[in-house]
């Protein structure tokens, strides 16, 4: 083995232990959050210091098609970007034939300048604007997904699993241990693929839906929770395949359950002391803490649209659904929409529980930060902490995608912490999207006006 392959994690060297590597998958996001890249043998990779990708690979829909965002001066020409690997972010694929290395690349331009628009740079972004004041940002994502059948029609509903007794996976069962065991062996393989992998699961446990998990990943770098995110999808749904269903993170895939969202919890430690920004001398709430919660509240619809990306996503927000429609805010309540955990006050953190699993985790983490981040800056101030049950009240976020992009187009000074090139292309695919979206023809809409109206 050549000599690159002692910069690995110990992971990942623990992985390839008396074995010979093969291949090294490059790879980065797009804006939906799918790995894009090229295999290589792990002869070729040694030899390479970078790869190449056209910048199209993020004017794609999730359909397939092109958005035109190309830069107006050149035109559609698919410019090369650099890729560069981050030796840090190294990591098995377990679940290949063949001993696979998955490594993370930075997209960079000629002049070597991060590309905008790559959701892993937007996020970068983000964190070296908190870096620029002395803060560091600490986030823990809780991950919700389905387990579900397999399905290969898109005209028949998605239907919850076959468990483990024979039996299709029942709803209503949260924090069932009986229920997680339906689906040991799905389990099972996640456990042994995140182990491979370096990767830490804080616990698995049964949600409200049928067939519906929760991950959650232990507290850290905003970046590095996004690439284990990033990573945890794809293994996720590797180990589904091998027991013949598919793992789901759609946000609302099945009509009446509930939907599946990308819980976001977050601190701020002060750069020099190592100690909670959220958290005064005396163990009380700072002003950075409710100037962090008025932010979120502020400008979270703008952001929504990068939270919630696809029309589905506002099918989640349903009321009396285990999903907030709000910005109130709430000690340990779970029907606002930015929740104050109970905790030591070293612990202290602010849960964001807008954002859907179907976000791409960079650019989530990112709008998430961002908000926080103009709550802080501008020394906003929240509301009065809500008390009671939050879904008595209207809900006050855009409830369909379109008005969501709306606010987002409006919101130049979300665009000036995400990023202007990023915001432009953003917004471009996503209205192509939404667009591609309006010229379907619903069963719904056959159902009650074809005959009708």
């Amino acid at each position: 083995m050549s000599d690159w392959t002692d910069e690995l994690p110990e992971a990942a060297k623990a992985f390839l232990e008396n074995r010979r590597l093969d291949e090294v998958e490059c790879i980065i996001s797009d804006l939906p959050g799918i790995a894009r890249g090229k295999a290589v043998p792990a002869s070729k990779f040694a030899r390479q210091k970078y790869f190449h990708l056209p910048d199209s690979i993020f004017f794609q829909t999730i359909t397939g098609d092109w958005g035109e965002a190309a830069d107006e001066n050149e035109g559609f020409i698919e410019r090369d970007m650099i890729l560069k690997p981050d030796m840090s972010t190294a990591t098995a694929a377990p679940w290949t034939g063949d001993w696979t290395l998955q490594i993370i690349h930075d997209a960079y331009d000629r002049k070597d300048r991060p590309v905008g628009c790559a959701p892993r740079n937007v996020l970068k972004r983000v964190c070296a604007l908190y870096e620029a004041q002395g803060w560091q940002p600490v986030v823990a994502p809780e991950m919700e997904f389905f387990l579900v059948a397999r399905n290969i029609d898109p005209a028949k509903s998605i239907e919850p699993m076959m468990g483990r007794s024979g039996r299709p996976a029942a709803a209503r069962q949260a924090y069932s241990m009986t229920a997680v065991d339906e689906f040991g062996p799905v389990i099972d393989d996640i456990y042994d693929f995140a182990e491979a992998q370096g990767f830490e699961i804080d616990g698995i446990t049964q949600e409200g839906g049928a067939g519906q998990l929760e991950i959650n990943l232990r507290h850290g770098d905003p970046v590095k929770l996004a690439d284990e995110v990033f990573y945890f999808k794809r293994l996720i749904r590797e180990a589904a395949l091998r027991h013949n269903c598919f793992a789901t993170f759609m946000a609302k895939p099945i009509a009446d359950e509930p939907g599946s969202a990308m819980h976001i919890h977050h601190s701020v430690l002060d750069m020099e002391t190592g100690k909670s920004i959220f958290t005064g001398p005396a163990g009380g709430e700072t002003d950075a803490f409710f100037n962090f919660i008025a932010g979120l509240q502020v400008h979270m619809p703008a952001a929504l649209a990068v939270m919630a990306p696809y029309v589905n996503s506002y099918r989640r927000y349903v009321k009396d659904h285990a999903a907030p429609i709000n910005l109130e805010w709430g000690r340990d309540n779970r029907t606002t929409g930015i929740r104050i955990p109970l905790s030591s006050p070293d612990s202290r953190r602010v849960e964001n529980r807008i954002a859907g699993m179907d976000c791409n985790p960079y650019l989530g983490i990112a709008a998430s930060l961002a908000c926080g981040y103009l709550g802080m800056m501008q020394e906003l101030r929240p509301t009065k902490q809500f008390k009671g049950d939050a879904y008595e009240g209207e809900g006050d976020i855009p409830r369909v995608l379109g008005q969501a992009l709306d606010l987002f187009d409006a919101s130049k000074e979300l665009h000036d912490v995400l990023g202007p090139e990023f915001a432009r292309v953003y917004s471009i695919v996503k209205r192509t999207e939404y667009e591609e979206f309006l010229q379907v023809i619903s069963p719904w809409e056959r159902e009650h006006l074809l005959l009708n109206v």
